[in-house]
């Protein structure tokens, strides 16, 4: 079974979030049913973007990094604190360590910012929301070589551009934890055109 970790920052997009929580999920009913989501956050419950909250599976202290395959971290905004808790010593670390333990990393538009501030993508390609220039141009500042591309995959880090992104990304994660072909098989399962 392999376990993807779903990253809960105060502040975060929700559709952003349940992306994952959807494509994973399809794939353990209906595709080769080795996948399973978790969710994690500095606290048990977690504010929303918007204003929802949504209560997390683990804390980040009682994650152990060997038993999962891969890190997703959706983006949210700063006006909800997303990067109050982006920056924070605890998020850095645990995406340092699945870096390390050379497992998947997939963020959607802000989500690159975390990613970026542990310092795994300096150097590397990525890209982050693309309708406001500004926050490109940060993101280069933390060292990543900005592309032009809706989604960007460097080292097993992939990043990509806004919300209209995220469902992608979610298939692509599920592809290289399964294969191209069953996430494909799961995509037109769920009404996707491959």
């Amino acid at each position: 079974m392999k376990k993807v970790l779903l990253l809960l920052i105060e502040g975060f997009e929700f559709y952003e979030a349940s992306v994952f929580i959807d494509v994973i999920g399809w794939n353990m009913m209906e595709g080769d049913q080795n996948t399973r989501l978790y969710t994690c956050g500095l606290s048990k419950e977690v504010n929303s973007a918007f204003g929802q909250k949504a209560v997390t599976d683990y804390l980040l202290s009682d994650i152990v990094i060997a038993e999962y395959a891969a890190l997703a971290v959706p983006g949210g905004f700063g006006e909800y604190r997303f990067y109050e808790q982006a920056y924070d010593d605890a998020v850095t670390k645990l995406i340092l360590a699945f870096h390390q333990e050379d497992k998947w990393i997939a963020s959607v538009c802000a989500g690159a910012f975390p990613v970026a501030q542990s310092g795994i993508l300096s150097g590397r390609s990525g890209t982050t929301y693309n309708l406001e220039p500004g926050m490109q141009d940060q993101l280069h500042q933390m060292g990543v070589q900005i592309r032009q591309e809706p989604i960007v995959t460097d080292s097993k880090i992939i990043t990509s551009w806004n919300p209209s992104t995220a469902v992608e990304v979610a298939f692509q994660l599920l592809g290289h934890l399964t294969s191209p072909e069953n996430a494909a098989t799961v995509k037109a399962l769920m009404g996707f055109t491959a």
